[in-house]
């Protein structure tokens, strides 16, 4: 095969590879999707039944015990999901990139149509980061599903808080709750930054080789 059908091969290659990797990619964001609405409506579901128990005390609270520790676990899965899920995204961009980055090895016209300034992220930088980085991940899907779910702990919280305590007043309830959801959060951010810093050292890594 000579040097021309080799060329023509690798981007045959090439194409199909990009078209696979923006499929992909469409996947990750239609699987985050589903899974935040598939937590909203569990959670949904279960403040309804919940109201309709709120005139018994003797019911409510058997049943907010047994429902909400199970929301909360079902929302931790969902978080753990969409943070992997949004690494999943990148690694796709990133590969799509290093095509990009050949197409622009085929010509002048090339070289200006697929200019670095003209792809997404990695090529430029990502608008999310543009105010900080910690709006930016406080901006993520994760982040918006994982804020709802420590808000659903912090009322576990602050519900086992007037169990325990029946006499103490209204005010630690919510302070409790407060405490914990606060906590649950700064937790789950601090998870966040880890795996997103432990993917660009390996994406890192993985260009030095």
């Amino acid at each position: 095969m000579d040097e021309q059908s080799q060329r023509t091969a690798l981007l045959s290659a090439l194409t199909t590879e990009h078209f696979v990797l923006q499929t992909a990619n469409s996947s990750s964001y239609l699987e985050a999707s589903a899974r935040s609405t598939l937590y909203v409506m569990a959670l949904s579901s279960s403040l309804v039944a919940m109201g309709f128990l709120s005139g018994s005390a003797d019911v409510l609270i058997p049943f907010a015990a047994t429902v909400l520790p199970t929301v909360f676990l079902i929302g931790i899965f969902t978080v753990v999901r969409l943070v992997e899920t949004a690494l999943e995204s990148m690694h796709y961009l990133d590969g799509i990139a290093s095509i990009r980055g050949y197409y622009r090895t085929l010509g002048p016209d090339a070289a200006r149509h697929f200019a670095p300034e003209n792809g997404r992220w990695p090529e430029v930088e990502s608008p999310a980061t543009r105010l900080g980085p910690m709006l930016g991940f406080f901006g993520t899907t994760a982040s918006m599903i994982a804020i709802i779910n420590n808000v659903v702990a912090g009322a576990g919280i602050a519900l086992l808080t007037r169990l325990l305590s029946p006499s103490a007043p209204r005010w630690m309830d919510a302070a409790a709750g407060s405490v914990g959801a606060f906590v649950l959060t700064f937790v789950f951010y601090a998870y966040q930054r880890w795996r997103f810093r432990e993917f660009n050292v390996r994406s890192r890594e993985r260009i030095g080789r």
